[in-house]
Order: structure tokens, then C-alpha cells, then sequence
């Protein structure tokens, strides 16, 4: 039987002794009566970090978990950090929560702390998308914001997510600062749970209306809208946020033709239809995808809990229904914009996009022979977000992403936003069926024109304690000893983004990286294959994102292209050990 290391019994002890509710001494004597080591072990062998982008893990009792004490302390934290970044001024935050289970009841409880230390909560009536909370904050003038949700995980999950006065996750330096504040908190005895209802304002369909309002006003082909209002189009919100905007989004926009997935239109934290309610999934697409067949629809579409990522699906050239990546779809959305603003004569050099690092090349390439600068972030929107807020007023952001999914077409708010990228998917797919071409041939014309770019992740999944340090090994045998060749291919460049440095491997001259201290590897090799590994932020694993490229003769040629492209990536993986 598993030995209990009694560090864990007195922290749980102090759990069973402290100012907690009657129900969770419950829950937490009865691990330790039940002898679940494991659980007990799990919930208790550290503090839930308040990461830079919050907090997320899975729900229950303990000082890992997220629960009332966790986010009570993490409210506290951060409204110590407004107070005193803000003295003298009334402060005022705005909430929303998503679907998932005790969304609504966390989302009150932050509301309850905020409002007992005298800052003004704008609060959202029910759930709602977590781009809107961004639009929110930078509308009524809020110095912060927070999003209960946890994205895309499993149901056990839920997470809190915090946000700066700008609409976007909390930066370098702050970010540390309401760290370090959330840290301070040793006892739930400085949380104050007292909530003060007059701090506390019901928002809701006013800033819904002058969200859409905004939205619609970005539409760049409004004509080409209009000549294909019957775009068919099958729309999922699995469970989630996104049915409270999208649906009305497509319509302003001008298309009469949506098509809901009734299984998947209930707000629901279980989600009880799919294994994750991740749209990157292809399972979770399964019910949209079969709508689809029956209809002979043009464009799925299914967005995640919180509406910041969407998933599409399209037909191929088998006449088949296939899932675009978040590398395809990304790069297509920017070669979009950048085609519709060209044509408008909108373009006046002083527009921008942006991706992270793990994302494709293929957007580079576009910008580049469009001659509309790129910009390079970390992994993680809020770097999107913080150049957004760096350039305001200076240059025009057009459109940017990352390849999980997750995109942003103007200067709205500044996150993700699955809202207005449902939007602008559905008016590119309008765009190019106006010219007689479906998505997936506007894809394959992209790679013929700008190069055949192919990219895949393999996320290796490790829990618990063991799991984080097994992960931690993993990272330190790359970066010590780095492969020589990956794919057949020299690793001639090692970038480390934990110590800022760029190795030149064949003349082992090192430079430095302009980029904030994270811990990712990249190795570049001769052939312009670029593989990186990075811890995940947010969930339990090890991520390997590789990217190959290659010419792509013809449309014809597509499918021969693609398997040499997928063989290469299967060698680079091989010689990886993953």
C-alpha cells in the first residue's frame, strides 16, 4: 500500500481545522479515512500555482484543486494588487463564466470578494463567450476582468482566467505582481467573502448588442454576403458559450442559412455528447460533421466552452468532409484579409499581423509577398494581445492567431475571439464560393502559390507530481543534448527561449533571442523543418509542434505531396523518441 508522506496529512489536517465549510472537512476527512492516498496526495502536495494566466485544474477540495478557497484567495490577491495599483481611484472589474459545472457559483463567489473590498463589479446576467468579458472590460472602462472557465478541458476541470485593464491576460511585469500578491495569501482568514451588493451591476444584452453591433461593421465582402446569403452552414457550440453569440453573429453578417446541431445547443458542463469539447478533436465534431452529410452544407463550424477557439470542417476534393487545422485555417483567414483589403485598396502599409512561434510559416510567407508586416509572439494570445495594446493607435492590426485554434480579426478585444472568427470564416468561405471555388481548393491554390507548409502536434499527457517532473526531464535532455539530425535533415540552429539564446549549431555561435523568458526549445534544420517542444501552461503535458514544407507543383499533385510531407514528419518524430 502507498505510504502517505505526512507533509500531506498535516496539510490536509490543517484543511479539517481552518475556517473551511462543514461540507469540505467533509470531503477531505473522507480521503483520508478512505485511505486514497493518490487523491489525497494530488489534492493537497502543493498550493494551485496562480500562473500568468490564472488558474485552472480540476475541481474539489484541497490546495490543488480549484474550489471557493482557491479562487477566493486568488480574488483576494488580485484586488490587493488593483488597490494598490490604483490608490484612490474606484475600481471597478467586470465577470463572466462559461458552461462548465459551478461556473455560475465560482463566478459569484469572485464576484462576493470583489465587491466585500469595495471595487465595482460589472457582472455578466448568465454565461457568456470570454471574448466578450475581454470587449467588456475595455468598454466600461475596467482596470480588470476575470473568465471563469477552463477552456477546452475535460468536464473535471474549471480555471480562472485574469485580465488587465487593456482586455488582454495580465503581462510581464504585472502578471508577476499579482502573482506575488496571490502568493501573500497564507490564511483563507484574509478573504473576504462578505459580498456588498451595491458594488455588484447586472450586464448583459446592452454589451451584447454593441458587441455584435461592432463585429458586423469589420465585415470586409459584404457583396459577396449577399450574393451567397444560402451559404449553407452547420454550426456547434458543443455545450458551450457560443451559442449566445454566433448564431446572431452569422445572421447580422447576412447569412440565412444556419443550421444548428440541436444535440449540442444546450449549455451543458458535462458534455454529455463528446469525449473532450475540444474542437480540435475531430470526435467532437462527429454529430456537426453528420449534420453536415445530411444537409449538403458548405462550412461546420463548432466553437469550445468559452467561444475563444473554433474547429471547421469542409469538404475536400473527394467531395469528403475533412478537418482544417489551426494552421490552415489561420493561415487561409490571413490570406483572406490581407486578398479582401488588397481589393478594397484598404491596404496603406501600415497594417499588421501577427502569429506565436509554434505557428505556421505559411502566414510569413503571405505577409511577406504581400508586403504587410509580421510579427512573431511567445505561445499564449496574451502576447498577441500585449503587441495589439503596444501598437494602439500607431498601426493597424488586420488579423492574427495561433495554431490551437484560436484567432482575431480586429481591434475589438484582446483575446481569441471564436465569435468574430466564425464571422470571417463563413465570409472567406462566401468569398471564394463567389469566385466558383470551395475552401479546400482556395487552401491548395495557397500552398501552390506560397509553398506546401504541413504541421503536427503530439501532446504527451503526464499527471500529477511524477507526471510535472518526468516532463521537467524530458525539457533537460533536449536542451543538454539536442539532436543532430531530425528527418534526415541537420538541426543547424538550437533556439532556447528559456535562456534567450540562438545557436548557430555548425558554427556554435550563440545570439540573443528579443523575446520574454519562456521555457520552449526550437531546432531548425537545413531543410527548413522546424520542431518545438514546450511544457503545456495550462493542462498536464508535453507538446511537440513540427513543421515541414516543401513545393507544391500543382493542385493535382496535392495528395503525393502530402504523404511525403506526413512521411517526413513521422521520421522527425521517430528520431525524437516521441
Amino acid at each position: 500500500m502507498q505510504e502517505l508522506d505526512p507533509a500531506i496529512l498535516q496539510k490536509a489536517n490543517s484543511w479539517l481545522q481552518g475556517s473551511y465549510d462543514d461540507d469540505v472537512k467533509k470531503q477531505v476527512q473522507k480521503l483520508i479515512d478512505d485511505k486514497n492516498y493518490t487523491e489525497l496526495t494530488d489534492a493537497f502536495y502543493r498550493d494551485l500555482e496562480f500562473g500568468t494566466g490564472g488558474l485552472r485544474g480540476t475541481m474539489g477540495p484541497g490546495s490543488n484543486r480549484i474550489n471557493k478557497y482557491t479562487l477566493g484567495a486568488a480574488t483576494q490577491g488580485l484586488a490587493n494588487h488593483l488597490k494598490k495599483s490604483y490608490p484612490g481611484e474606484k475600481i471597478k472589474v467586470a465577470i463572466a463564466h462559461d458552461s462548465r459545472n459551478n461556473a455560475d457559483l465560482f463566478s459569484n463567489i469572485t464576484a462576493e470578494v470583489f465587491s466585500a473590498n469595495d471595487i465595482y463589479v460589472y457582472f455578466f446576467e448568465a454565461l457568456r463567450p470570454t471574448p466578450e468579458l475581454s470587449f467588456a472590460i475595455r468598454t466600461l472602462g475596467c482596470k480588470s476582468g476575470v473568465m471563469l472557465t477552463a477552456s477546452h478541458n475535460p468536464k473535471e476541470y474549471n480555471g480562472y482566467k485574469a485580465y488587465g485593464a487593456d482586455g488582454g491576460q495580465f503581462v510581464s511585469p504585472e502578471d508577476r505582481a499579482v502573482m506575488d500578491e496571490v502568493a501573500a495569501i497564507k490564511t483563507i482568514d484574509e478573504i473576504k467573502f462578505n459580498r456588498v451588493d451595491a458594488n455588484i451591476e447586472i450586464i448583459g444584452e446592452k454589451i451584447d448588442n454593441l458587441y455584435l453591433d461592432k463585429i458586423t461593421e469589420l465585415s470586409v465582402s459584404p457583396d459577396a454576403i449577399k450574393r451567397q446569403k444560402d451559404l449553407k452552414i452547420v454550426y456547434s457550440p458543443i455545450h458551450g458559450t457560443g451559442i449566445t453569440l454566433v448564431p446572431q453573429a452569422l445572421k447580422r453578417f447576412g447569412f440565412e442559412n444556419v443550421i444548428l446541431v440541436d444535440e449540442q445547443t444546450t449549455p451543458d458542463g458535462n458534455f454529455p455528447t463528446v469525449v473532450y469539447p475540444n474542437p480540435e478533436e475531430k470526435e467532437a465534431l462527429t454529430l456537426a460533421i453528420k449534420k453536415a452529410q445530411e444537409v449538403n452544407a458548405d462550412l461546420v463550424l463548432a466553437t469550445d466552452p468559452d467561444a475563444d477557439r473554433v474547429g471547421i470542417a469542409v469538404k475536400n476534393t473527394d467531395n469528403e468532409f475533412v478537418l482544417l487545422n489551426g494552421n490552415q485555417t489561420g493561415a487561409m483567414l490571413i490570406n483572406y484579409l490581407l486578398t479582401a483589403w488588397e481589393e478594397k485598396g484598404k491596404l496603406t502599409g501600415n497594417e499588421y499581423i501577427v502569429k506565436t512561434i509554434v505557428t505556421t510559416n505559411l502566414i510569413e510567407a503571405i505577409a511577406n509577398a504581400k508586403h504587410v508586416k509580421f510579427y512573431n509572439t511567445l505561445t499564449g494570445f496574451k502576447y498577441i494581445g500585449e503587441l495589439m495594446t503596444k501598437f494602439e493607435g500607431k498601426q493597424t492590426f488586420i488579423g492574427g492567431g495561433e495554431e490551437s485554434y484560436g484567432y482575431l480579426i480586429g481591434e475589438l478585444v484582446r483575446d481569441k475571439d471564436a465569435i468574430v472568427s466564425s464571422a470571417f470564416i463563413a465570409e472567406m468561405t462566401a468569398y471564394y464560393k463567389d469566385k466558383g471555388s470551395s475552401l479546400f481548393e482556395a487552401l491548395l491554390n495557397t500552398y501552390v502559390e506560397y509553398g506546401f507548409y504541413k504541421e503536427k502536434l503530439i501532446s504527451i499527457t503526464k499527471k500529477g507530481k511524477t507526471g510535472a517532473e518526468e516532463i521537467k526531464a524530458m525539457m533537460e535532455k533536449f536542451r543538454t543534448n539536442p539532436p543532430a539530425t531530425l528527418g534526415g535533415s541537420k538541426v543547424i540552429t538550437l533556439k532556447d527561449y528559456e535562456k534567450g539564446t540562438e545557436t548557430d549549431l555548425t558554427s556554435n555561435i550563440t545570439s540573443k533571442l528579443d523575446f520574454p523568458e519562456s521555457d520552449v526549445l526550437q531546432f531548425i534544420t537545413a531543410d527548413g523543418s522546424i520542431i518545438s517542444a514546450r511544457p503545456s501552461g495550462t493542462e498536464p503535458k508535453i507538446k511537440f509542434y513540427c513543421s515541414v514544407n516543401g513545393k507544391l507543383a500543382s493542385v493535382a499533385a496535392y495528395k503525393e505531396t502530402d504523404k511525403q510531407l506526413d512521411d517526413k514528419i513521422t521520421g522527425i518524430m521517430q528520431d525524437l523518441g516521441v
